[in-house]
């Protein structure tokens, strides 16, 4: 493994769905890649063998800071039964993300046929969500899902968390929608960026997505980490452009792909690190001095 002690990677992490295997397995792979957080699926701790509780144990023991926990679905604009029925649902989601110590709880815009497209009642839906998320001390970050219904890219999920207007709700930004939804990267100068809780970073290896079923499948199986695709020219403006609107909060890499499953955990998150390295040092220049010494521009020759 080459040697970048020097390289600040400490606002990048992982998601534990890029990683096959136990929780226990994935949280000492990427601890052993120089990650000091990690983005928890759900189903890490429901689907632990030793139960719930030993799950939030290994978590806690890991030393790694759990970034946010995902990822709640189709929770707004419902009515009657169904509204009651995805409330159960995000309670216990609820205690879950404050058992493992998560601030975030990640929910994606409805792709229900069921629910309302009325603004007003998804900004009341999600107002909802955030008063009970508010005693926990959780934020709720709303992703627009490229496929969503009503809610498909950030700009709609903005528009919904700004009239919804509660304290702990934002918006959460992932690069794989907005390239797959063509968004522009100028439409981020309108977001606050004290209002963007969580960014997902990916990219995937080809140009045009040409319909909403390959873009679900693209999003499901083929997403590889930052620079490893075709878009990292658009990834890099993508974050340039949010350290200059001032957000200072956390990325981290969601990278569904099926390859990466049938690989051994630390070469996986190998990958990540020179993803967050790359990120870190050439995009963001965030490289630690080393005592004594003034960090040189790249291709400088030592005086």
């Amino acid at each position: 493994m080459a040697n970048h002690d020097h390289v600040n990677i400490s606002d990048f992490g992982m998601d534990s769905i890029s990683l096959a295997g136990t929780l226990p397995h994935k949280l000492a792979a990427i601890s052993g890649a120089g990650f000091s957080q990690v983005m928890l699926l759900a189903r890490d701790l429901v689907g632990h063998a030793q139960g719930i509780p030993d799950a939030v144990r290994v978590v806690k023991a890991s030393g790694l800071r759990v970034t946010g926990f995902q990822v709640l679905r189709d929770f707004e604009g419902l009515s009657g039964h169904l509204h009651e029925y995805k409330v159960d649902v995000a309670k216990s989601m609820l205690e879950m993300c404050a058992a493992v110590g998560a601030k975030v709880l990640l929910v994606c815009s409805s792709t229900s046929t069921h629910a309302t497209a009325d603004p007003d009642l998804l900004a009341r839906d999600l107002r909802k969500l955030a008063m009970l998320a508010l005693p926990l001390g959780i934020r709720v970050a709303y992703e627009g899902l490229s496929w969503g219904r009503n809610v498909n890219e950030f700009t709609t999920a903005w528009d919904i968390v700004c009239r919804a207007d509660a304290p702990n709700l934002g918006i959460g930004i992932d690069s794989f929608h907005a390239f797959a939804s063509k968004t522009s990267l100028e439409d981020l100068d309108m977001l606050d960026p004290d209002k963007i809780f969580l960014v997902q970073l990916a990219d995937f290896m080809w140009n045009e997505i040409k319909s909403v079923e390959e873009r679900i499948d693209t999003a499901r199986h083929f997403r590889v980490f930052p620079g490893e695709g075709v878009h990292s020219e658009a990834l890099a403006e993508l974050v340039m452009r949010l350290d200059r609107l001032g957000y200072h909060g956390d990325y981290s890499f969601e990278v569904f792909n099926d390859d990466y499953q049938q690989m051994p955990l630390p070469v996986v998150a190998e990958r990540a690190r020179r993803s967050a390295v790359w990120l870190s040092e050439d995009v963001l220049h965030r490289s630690v001095p080393l005592p004594g010494r003034m960090r040189l521009r790249r291709g400088e020759a030592p005086l």
